[in-house]
Formats: C-alpha cells, sequence, structure tokens
C-alpha cells in the first residue's frame, strides 16, 4: 500500500501523519515562526498547496479528546518539492514539546518514499550550520554533508549545511 493509498499512518500514540490541507496553514505558520524556520508564510504555503508539489505536503495531526478541543491539532510538518529528478525538502518543522518522539523522523521518511514514488534519484536539504539537532536527525535518516552556503539565512545571519541521500530506485 501506498503513502498515497495510506488513510493514517500512526507515528506516536495520538499522533498520525496525514496530507496538508489549507485548514492546516495557520498552525504551519505557528510553527515555522516558533522554530526559528525561514519564513514562507501562510501565502507561500497555500500556493504550494494549489500547485503540482501539493502531494509532497504532510502534517503530523494530534488525536483530539474533547477536553483538548481548543488545543493544537498539529505537532509537525513537512513540505517538499520534485524537480529534476530530485526531491527539495523545503521545511520540516515539530512543535518543541513534541520533539523527541520521533515524529521528524517519520514526517522525513514519509517525504522520502513519496519522492521516490515519484522517481527521484536523490534528496536534498539545507539547513542552518547551528542547528545541531537537525544535524543529528538528519544524519540518522541517512542524510550526509556535502556543502556550505555562507551567510545562506538571514534574521540571524547564519551559513546553511546542504545535505543529500541517495535514494533507491523504486521498481
Amino acid at each position: 500500500m501506498s503513502i498515497t493509498e495510506q488513510a493514517l499512518k500512526v507515528v506516536d500514540s495520538g499522533v498520525s501523519l496525514n496530507r496538508m490541507t489549507e485548514h492546516d496553514l495557520l498552525e504551519v505558520v505557528e510553527i515555522e515562526e516558533n522554530s526559528g524556520l525561514s519564513r514562507w508564510g501562510w501565502a507561500a504555503y497555500y500556493a504550494e498547496l494549489q500547485g503540482a508539489n501539493s502531494n509532497l505536503m504532510f502534517v503530523a495531526r494530534i488525536a483530539k479528546s474533547r477536553e483538548q478541543e481548543r488545543s493544537h491539532s498539529l505537532a509537525g510538518y513537512i513540505v517538499a518539492r520534485m524537480g529534476a529528478e530530485e526531491l527539495h525538502i523545503n521545511n520540516v518543522a515539530v512543535r518543541e514539546n513534541y520533539r523527541g518522539r520521533g515524529i521528524g523522523r517519520s514526517l522525513i521518511e514519509m517525504i522520502l518514499t513519496e519522492g521516490m514514488s515519484g522517481g527521484a534519484g536523490r534528496a536534498f536539504l539545507e539547513l542552518r550550520a547551528g542547528n545541531e539537532a537537525a544535524l543529528a536527525l538528519y544524519e540518522k535518516c541517512g542524510f550526509r554533508v556535502t556543502a556550505r552556503r555562507q551567510k545562506y539565512y538571514s534574521e540571524p545571519v547564519e551559513d546553511a549545511l546542504v545535505m543529500i541521500i541517495q535514494l533507491p530506485a523504486i521498481a
């Protein structure tokens, strides 16, 4: 069964992975802002959802009880694009209180599977050079640092590390 055919993938007790919808965007932007990512904002995510790469946008959804209905519904998200047989992972973020539970890794594994299904031979991403937690996660997922981009990020100015993983072909 492909990722597309799965209604839900349970990651952690009470957290499942789903395709992102426009109803998720306010929380996605909130998570982005609280995670220190380069700002995309609501309009950019909305435009991505309308485009050809909307199948490469996922959220980690928190199962809610009636008492939790007014609280957050997302633990994290991932957004990627396909081009020239490469998967570019643009943004990955998990709410601070949900980190360390395997949610980020599950989001990455899901997007890599989708990329392979779409014919990607490799995946790449950029991350802030000082983001040691993200670097460790990506290395655990099989990514390797291949380059450094000087002063790539602003607010604050920081170098980016470029990481790549070769993906096996799906028959």
